[in-house]
């Protein structure tokens, strides 16, 4: 499946995309459980700033409902056209159009921080439960609420749709569905790869000092009634735990320019020497960067509607630097996939003959 992805992504998209579109049909005509708006109940807790956080803070079923359905059947019809490669007239490009708005609506525009909360601390959950007074304070259903894994369901419908697009892409341009090259030329992003890398793992760091200085007992002038429920719930602890997540990823980043990105290292018993398998680094960099994006721009909105204070800064602007770190990251993992595809087996692309311009020679015939 890993190999043969480009040939099923698209219908795979369609299917998702055909349920949600029922979903939002099951909506408007008065069915239970709408997930956003006024059916999340977080958002609804503070009613005033739901806008803010989510740009479908104020949606109701009545008004959102027939939209998704719209847009979901669209979305259908659109998917399983790209899957068979359909490119006649200005469906070339209105087809991947609809495809990459799509993508960066689920991903990004529609989101906030709640999707990356989720992933990120279901391992600190899991480490730091057993063994703290957690089991009271943080529960697994306080996490795992409807509208946040809605959100994360959203999150990995918009990668789906990114993918039909890149499938869609190499079928009608005349580049290998599998690999992706056209030619052997370096592009820009193997140009950057290593500067890119370096921004990404620079960029989270901001925000880790912030939360470290907080569970080590330095408020760094927000509001001290706030800090000292923060210090008496566990939450800095827990930020920290989330901060030190985020500096092993800045490290394990690296890897992606050095030879230990490559080839495991001597103390990693019953592996050394073996190759790491490029997937094992490229899904999870790719992840990571887009749950960064789609809780980065909901603290852009928050700064550039509130502003930044004294008081508030290390709140709000640390998590504005995501957007670098987001992009960084992306660029950083496509680059190391591309140097690290090798040669193909479906076009042959890829051989060192290939990129050195050279004819093999007869005893290699």
């Amino acid at each position: 499946m890993r190999i043969t992805w480009h040939q099923w992504i698209g219908y795979a998209t369609a299917v998702w995309t055909l349920a949600y579109g029922l979903l939002g049909l099951y909506w408007t005509f008065g069915g239970g459980g709408f997930p956003f708006g006024i059916g999340d109940a977080e958002l609804m807790a503070e009613r005033e700033t739901a806008l803010k956080f989510n740009l479908l803070g104020e949606a109701t079923p009545e008004t959102a409902g027939p939209v998704i359905a719209a847009l979901g059947l669209a979305g259908t019809a659109v998917a399983v056209l790209m899957a068979r490669g359909y490119a006649k007239g200005p469906f070339r490009w209105l087809l991947p159009a609809f495809a990459w708005t799509t993508a960066i609506g689920l991903t990004v525009a529609i989101q906030d921080y709640r999707t990356l909360i989720v992933v990120a601390y279901t391992p600190v959950m899991l480490i730091m439960k057993p063994f703290t007074g957690w089991a009271d304070t943080f529960a697994w259903g306080d996490l795992y609420r409807m509208p946040r894994l809605n959100l994360l369901l959203c999150l990995l419908a918009g990668i789906a749709w990114a993918l039909t697009a890149v499938a869609y892409r190499r079928r009608t341009s005349g580049g290998c569905e599998r690999c992706g090259r056209a030619d052997d030329r370096p592009s820009w992003i193997d140009r950057a790869g290593k500067a890119a890398t370096w921004t990404a793992f620079a960029a989270p760091l901001i925000y880790c000092a912030t939360r470290w200085a907080w569970a080590l007992g330095l408020s760094l002038g927000i509001d001290p009634e706030f800090y000292r429920e923060g210090q008496e719930s566990g939450l800095w602890i827990a930020g920290a735990a989330l901060a030190t997540l985020g500096g092993l990823g800045a490290v394990l980043t690296l890897g992606l320019i050095q030879r230990w990105g490559e080839v495991f290292p001597r103390w990693m018993i019953g592996l050394r020497g073996k190759r790491v398998p490029p997937m094992l680094a490229v899904v999870p960099a790719v992840l990571v960067s887009v749950l960064v994006m789609s809780a980065a721009w909901m603290y852009v909105r928050v700064v550039a509607i509130d502003g930044v204070t004294a008081g508030t800064w290390p709140l709000t602007l640390p998590e504005v630097f995501w957007v670098v770190w987001g992009a960084a990251l992306f660029v950083a993992a496509i680059a190391y996939q591309r140097r690290r595809r090798g040669e193909c087996d479906a076009c042959g692309r890829g051989r060192p003959e290939a990129r050195t311009g050279s004819k093999p020679s007869a005893l290699a015939r």
